[in-house]
């Protein structure tokens, strides 16, 4: 150590002790700075750069893979001026394991550098421009980023082997695992085997595994050791949606008496049969069931039950309002009509659930923790659907038409795009409610192969489509619906105003994600569009009155212009950092949930309810105020001396998307009671205060 500190001040030369390293990003939790090995760059140089943080105490960020919970650090690094170049992956030091909660995170703490390295091309000086993203977690987890500059002068002569920051590179490469030195296999049942040369009782006194990826293995439980000489096994638990015929990539640590770490590098090839060497403890936390063979049936059909009731949730209640107008305008029609509209209105549910089923497969099998109803997470989809349902309002209004046939056709019942479309929007208003029986099938869904998956979205797409169907579908349903007449022009424009109430609810979403600032922004927007929408009507009115064209084109170029204002003016609000904004969770009585809190709770032997939620989620405001925040269920919280934790998912929380996932849930709401010293007691999705009261007992 002496040696390496001697050659840090050596290294310094003439050149600033903060010349190779950047201006610092500073937050309550951290500093963030781009730091350097060397402070000048000579022709064609290979330099070595890297994300630095210091971490304040109680605050961690996280490895390649962060475990149960949390996001990897990213950091993109490019080099312009004489020379140039850009940076490649990261190379990551070994993390510390963190559990709580029943939760594993693999994190860095107190100070970390993460390197990557950079060829440059050229010569001469350099400037270095980079971007970084990372999260911090404590009690709270907290989204971070930075933006760093730092240029580099040509060297005037040899330039030197270390900078003024050289040792941070040397301690992460220090803590960075070298490729494993001994063969590697894994076994069906989970035992890891390690052998070769040197690996005995005395040269290893601890060992642990680090899965590169989640999803693998159950990464809070024990991993029984078991060394003899020249073989070493772990015993890990694998789980049930693991692919075990494929390789093991990790990290195992080992440890001698004196404390010593080697961190090494493994691709563990599996192997048949199963090994007694190392027996598997149970499991310390539960694991996802995913279905095989029949169970899928069973899921198939908990997706069709609960897309079917999905149509009894305020969520679906505005488009499906707008379908009832055509299910009116059946009874004077055809039954080849009927049969149409039916088909194409199921079109647009089951395209719009499958496309939705393969982001959020896609997103799951690329180690996000995407959940149902993720893209209510995103400001601009809220603001987007709210414009586009206000844009609708007026149209059945009568404000504006969009004739049958036409791209993008939102005129209630106008054709078969029309029965699309009001499919696709059934779905997109529907995402935010969570059906009895849609927990387990989502579930089994995300875990399972992503062909089942699909079709499990496609069986909740028929399940929401299944009552047009049967009107359509069975003679003489359609035939007693009323006549159409002049009542139909009335309920067109009464169905208007359920519309106008789903964007007033979205304006209080965009209000809890990024404040009153954006709700503003949002507000304007709707201005803007509804003076869109009623010169767009006057050039139609005009056309067909007076057939002047050159009107009717100014009309639709200013309709335009004020669409493509309202696009761009959300983009740069999208860009503009959020306001804060108060949450829920600071509800009086309410306290904002953590894995750690929950812990410490139960530790005591208090009584626990837990209520996951979030802001754009209409089941979740009902069960609110019909079943939560009455007298009877609130004095009985209170005799009771329960203790109420509120998680808020209106925007992305990785450990609120983690503990959903752990109890076999992908979307909210959803409750559970924990009881002094008992296991959790699951609610169902829809609450009455009866409900809650004899759960908790009362």
């Amino acid at each position: 150590m002496s040696a390496l500190l001697l050659a840090g001040v050596l290294g310094l030369g003439s050149v600033s002790a903060r010349a190779a390293e950047s201006a610092p990003v500073a937050s309550a939790n951290d500093t963030a700075t781009l730091v350097t090995d060397r402070d000048a760059v000579g022709p064609d140089q290979h330099l070595r750069v890297g994300l630095r943080l210091q971490l304040k105490p109680g605050w961690h960020t996280y490895w390649i893979n962060p475990g149960d919970a949390g996001d990897t650090p990213t950091l993109d690094v490019t080099a312009d001026g004489g020379a140039t170049g850009k940076g490649g992956a990261i190379h990551w030091p070994v993390p510390v394991r963190i559990s709580e909660g029943g939760l594993m995170s693999y994190a860095y703490v107190n100070e970390v550098t993460l390197p990557e390295d950079l060829v440059l091309k050229g010569s001469g000086g350099t400037t270095l421009h980079a971007h970084a993203e990372w999260l911090v977690c404590a009690q709270v987890c907290i989204p971070e980023s930075g933006d760093f500059t730092l240029t580099l002068p040509a060297s005037t002569g040899d330039v030197p082997e270390g900078g003024a920051q050289a040792d941070l590179f040397r301690k992460a490469e220090a803590a960075t695992p070298v490729a494993s030195p001994f063969a590697a296999s894994v076994s069906g049942d989970g035992v890891l085997t390690l052998s070769g040369k040197g690996l005995s009782a005395a040269s290893v006194s601890q060992a642990w595994f680090l899965p590169q990826d989640g999803g693998v293995i159950d990464q809070v439980a024990e991993q029984p050791l078991h060394v003899s000489d020249g073989q070493l096994t772990l015993g890990l638990k694998f789980l049930k949606a693991a692919h075990r015929d494929k390789p093991l990539v990790g990290v195992v640590v080992l440890k001698d008496a004196a404390g010593q770490e080697s961190p090494l590098q493994i691709e563990a090839r599996p192997v048949g049969g199963a090994s007694a060497a190392a027996p598997v403890q149970a499991d310390a936390a539960p694991a996802l069931d995913v279905p095989t063979g029949a169970g899928w049936l069973r899921v198939l059909l908990f997706a069709f039950v609960g897309g079917l009731i999905l149509n009894l949730m305020p969520c679906v209640f505005p488009v499906l309002a707008m379908k009832a107008l055509s299910l009116a305008k059946m009874g004077g029609a055809g039954r080849g009509a009927q049969l149409q509209s039916a088909l194409f209105y199921t079109l647009g549910v089951t395209g719009a659930f499958a496309a939705l089923g393969i982001v959020m497969i896609g997103l799951r099998l690329a180690g996000s923790a995407a959940g149902w109803g993720f893209q209510f997470q995103s400001p601009g989809f809220v603001v987007g659907v709210c414009w586009l349902l206000f844009l609708m309002g007026l149209n059945l209004l009568g404000v504006f038409e969009v004739s049958a046939g036409r791209l993008g056709q939102v005129q209630t019942g106008g054709g078969r795009s029309g029965d699309m479309m009001t499919g696709l929007l059934a779905v997109i208003v529907a995402t935010p409610c969570t059906a009895p029986f849609m927990g387990v099938a989502i579930a089994g869904a995300l875990g399972g192969p992503p062909v089942m998956g699909v079709l499990v979205f496609l069986s909740m797409g028929l399940g929401l489509a299944f009552p047009y169907i049967l009107v359509a579908g069975v003679p003489g349903v359609a035939s007693r619906m009323p006549k159409p007449g002049a009542w139909m022009g009335i309920l067109k424009q009464v169905l208007a105003f359920p519309l106008f109430a789903t964007c007033v609810w979205l304006l209080w979403v965009a209000a809890i994600q990024r404040g009153v600032t954006f709700v503003a922004l949002t507000a304007g927007g709707v201005v803007l569009l509804g003076f869109a929408g009623w010169i767009y009507g006057v050039g139609q009115r005009r056309s067909m009155l007076e057939g002047g064209r050159g009107t009717v084109a100014f009309c639709q170029i200013v309709a335009v212009l004020c669409v493509v204002v309202c696009g761009a003016a959300l983009a740069q609000g999208l860009r503009a950092a959020p306001a804060p904004v108060v949450t829920g969770a600071s509800e009086a009585g309410i306290e904002p949930f953590s894995e750690a809190r929950l812990a410490e709770l139960r530790a005591q032997g208090k009584p626990v309810f837990i209520d996951m939620t979030a802001s754009w989620c209409i089941t979740c405001m009902v069960n609110e105020r019909v079943a939560l925040d009455v007298p009877s269920v609130q004095q009985a919280f209170r005799d009771q001396k329960i203790v109420f934790l509120k998680g808020d998912w209106t925007n992305r929380n990785a450990a609120i998307g983690a503990f959903l996932k752990a109890h076999g849930r992908d979307g909210v709401p959803f409750y559970i009671y924990y009881a002094p010293h008992q296991d959790g007691v699951v609610l169902p999705q829809i609450l009455t205060p009866g409900i809650v009261l004899s759960t908790i007992g009362k």
